[in-house]
């Protein structure tokens, strides 16, 4: 039997979903990395996916998927480096399983990532953040929720898929009213906002619930 295969099924069972604990974002980018990278190694090796070997996946080999993903397929440099990091947590993941095969996963290891020109981040200014503020429709339940994702996401910093995952249960409006927030892939960072009385998100959760 092919070491890759089991080796493949560990490594999101056991390191992401198990030790890891990863968000299903994480999850499904890894995923969906590995799976092209198997069907262009099975279209280059001319073997079926199944028999693929974790010799044949080479830093020649990631290094032509790359360049292909990013040439051939228009993905970004930002897209390519998030690719080869799926790829190498799965290498580092099979050096501890696999020794026999430390050359070939020293050298995928050993990939660099691409520099590209990062774009400055700014900041909203008060107005700005006032004209995204007035621009929901307020008068309506869909336009007071939007209004308090936006309002939620300024004040506190939240990532957008943090903040699209916050549920009711989240809402804290006993004695000292805040929200609760797990950070980035991980149940250990927990992250608790302070919401003032007059808050949106207090009036939002409490019209939820009438």
């Amino acid at each position: 039997m092919s070491a890759l295969a089991p080796t493949l099924q560990a490594f999101f069972t056991d390191r992401l979903m198990r030790q890891r604990q990863a968000s299903s974002h994480t999850l499904s980018s890894y995923r969906d990395t590995l799976k092209l990278l198997l069907r262009f190694a099975s279209e280059r090796r001319k073997v079926q996916p199944v028999q693929l070997e974790i010799s044949d996946l080479d830093s020649t080999l990631i290094s032509a998927f790359l360049d292909h993903r990013e040439h051939d397929c228009g993905n970004s440099v930002r897209t390519r480096n998030t690719r080869l990091t799926a790829i190498r947590s799965l290498f580092r993941y099979a050096a501890l399983r696999h020794p026999e095969h430390a050359e070939t996963i020293q050298r995928v290891l050993a990939i660099p990532p691409k520099r590209f020109e990062r774009h400055l981040v700014s900041f909203l200014t008060d107005p700005e953040v006032d004209s995204l503020l007035s621009t929901p429709d307020r008068t309506t339940w869909v336009g007071r929720r939007d209004h308090t994702l936006v309002a939620t996401a300024v004040q506190t910093g939240l990532r957008a898929s943090e903040l699209i995952g916050l549920r009711a249960s989240d809402v804290h409006l006993g004695v000292g009213p805040h929200i609760s927030c797990l950070g980035k892939d991980t149940c250990d960072d927990l992250l608790e906002f302070a919401l003032r009385k007059d808050d949106c998100m207090v009036r939002t959760e409490e019209e939820r619930s009438d």
